[in-house]
């Protein structure tokens, strides 16, 4: 069993796979969620390994986002791919991240990765609106490892 079953049932997976979908109907970004029941030392690492591995870098506008969990470690890490960075200001996921590390500090995950994936639509469909074919180039799944 995966830490994340533990953690949210099949239902709140369901949720969140929904609130993705919603909020990427938003943007013509792409985004992920990704648990990990081991982690790393560093999250931001295997954040990054985790997002070459999931093929987030074939978008075309390289605007694929990806929040990467941890909870066995207590790790947050959200990830934007290079055309993210080329035009939003550094301190953009520090809201998103809040939003979840105080989600979590209550117990409310399911409450806390909604939040901060409609949180993240909402902010990239100002940078990348929804283009008139939208295609979803990525998969709304939630992966484990």
């Amino acid at each position: 069993m995966q830490i994340s079953s533990k953690m949210l049932d099949d239902q709140s997976k369901k949720a969140i796979v929904q609130a993705i979908q919603l909020a990427e109907a938003k943007t013509s970004g792409e985004l992920r969620v990704h648990f990990d029941s081991k982690g790393g030392t560093n999250p931001f690492e295997e954040a990054k390994r985790i997002f070459e591995q999931l093929g987030m870098t074939q978008t075309v506008e390289r605007n694929g986002v990806l929040i990467y969990l941890c909870f066995p470690r207590k790790q947050i890490a959200i990830l934007g791919d290079k055309g993210i960075y080329e035009r939003v200001p550094e301190n953009f996921w520090d809201d998103t991240y809040n939003t979840m590390a105080n989600a979590f500090q209550k117990g409310e995950y399911e409450a806390g990765i909604c939040d901060a994936i409609e949180n993240i639509g909402t902010n990239l469909s100002r940078h990348f609106p929804v283009r008139s074919t939208n295609p979803n180039e990525l998969s709304d799944e939630i992966t484990e490892s």
